[in-house]
């Protein structure tokens, strides 16, 4: 098998683990090696998502649809951006050097819905998610396949590109298909990384006002430093906020970030008339009065999983359009040795994202 290679590439490289009890665990494991459409990436930074902490770090749980664990005991973390060091036979839109982001599921690439790019609902067995059934970015180096590559534009930085692997892709998904714009005002209901890249985007967007909902006084105080919300206020005075900032209408929009009944209904509550709300925090339920709150006010509900390799594609490219960095989120940034402390920071008190950066420990 003939691979391209950058020199002097090591032989051993740190990875990291999950054991299921709410610590990571870093081995020294051997660097792979890429084949038929695959590349190598010099990892130039992973993110610690919402879902590793919840079905990974704590304790190994199944979702729907798959039986026994969802995580195989792989190196972590499905947020990769990267530098391509070695390409395996038949890789031919991306070479050495190139700057990439990953999207962190593994399709058939057959059926309709990876012909779409939303790989994240592919059915087939072949389907396998970057850090959850196949290696992932915690690791110093990684292979992933080409199919799954965009370009990381030069004016987004590596850290840039593994929130928009993940987190910024769920967000715009949520917000492209309520199709927010300068029309609009945008309720974020739960403000941590998610809701925080749901709020710079609705702005970027052109929406007239950003509000966010949040309960952790921490978090709201974050929210207020990135100078992307009009108000960042706790549930109680929602309310009170929305009707003075939307003269009374309630939010046009809104995206619901919290995963949480209560966050639901609190974006249910404050939507205006002919409101469109978003759905893109997991887990939780949704309970509601529906006629009042709902059809006598004409509510169109959006539920989106993640995005396509296509939107993704595209967020990176209006990112810099719009002159926006995703990394301004990030309220904390580790070298991989100290996976342990971030991801423990990021299971407790975060007050934004939390990111492993390998270099930091150069």
């Amino acid at each position: 098998m003939s691979i391209t290679a950058s020199p002097s590439l090591p032989a051993k490289m740190r990875g990291v683990y999950l054991p299921g009890d709410s610590t990571a665990s870093v081995r020294s494991v051997t660097v792979p090696e890429p084949g038929p459409g695959q590349v190598l990436l010099r990892v130039g930074a992973a993110g610690i998502c919402g879902s590793d902490i919840g079905y990974i770090y704590r304790e190994h749980k199944t979702h729907r649809g798959v039986e026994g664990p969802a995580y195989r005991g792989v190196i972590a973390s499905h947020e990769p951006s990267g530098t391509v060091v070695a390409t395996g036979p038949g890789v031919r839109a991306f070479g050495l050097g190139d700057r990439v982001v990953v999207y962190h599921i593994v399709g058939c690439g057959r059926c309709d819905v990876c012909r779409r790019g939303y790989f994240i609902n592919c059915a087939s067995p072949e389907r396998a998610a970057y850090g959850w059934q196949r290696d992932g970015a915690a690791a110093d180096y990684l292979v992933a396949d080409e199919s799954t590559l965009i370009p990381l534009p030069d004016e987004l930085s590596f850290v840039d590109g593994a929130l928009i692997a993940c987190g910024f892709g769920t967000a715009y998904e949520g917000i492209r298909r309520m199709d927010v714009s300068g029309d609009d005002d945008l309720l974020v209901v739960g403000l941590g990384p998610v809701g925080l890249a749901a709020g710079m985007l609705g702005r970027g967007r052109g929406a007239r006002r950003v509000i966010g909902v949040e309960v952790s006084g921490e978090r709201r105080a974050w929210a207020d430093s990135l100078g992307v919300f009009d108000a960042a206020v706790p549930p109680e005075e929602a309310g009170a906020v929305v009707a003075e900032l939307t003269g009374g209408r309630g939010a046009s929009t809104a995206i619901d970030c919290s995963g949480s009944r209560p966050g639901r209904s609190t974006a249910i509550e404050h939507i205006a008339e002919w409101g469109r709300l978003s759905l893109v925090g997991e887990g939780g339920t949704l309970e509601t009065e529906v006629s009042d709150a709902l059809l006598h006010k004409q509510v169109t509900i959006y539920a989106s999983w993640v995005t396509s390799l296509t939107a993704m594609s595209e967020l990176a490219r209006t990112l810099v359009r719009w002159g926006m960095r995703p990394q301004g989120v990030v309220s904390d940034r580790f070298a991989l040795s100290d996976a342990d402390t971030a991801f423990r920071l990021a299971a407790g008190a975060a007050r934004g994202k939390v990111v492993l950066v390998p270099d930091l420990d150069d």
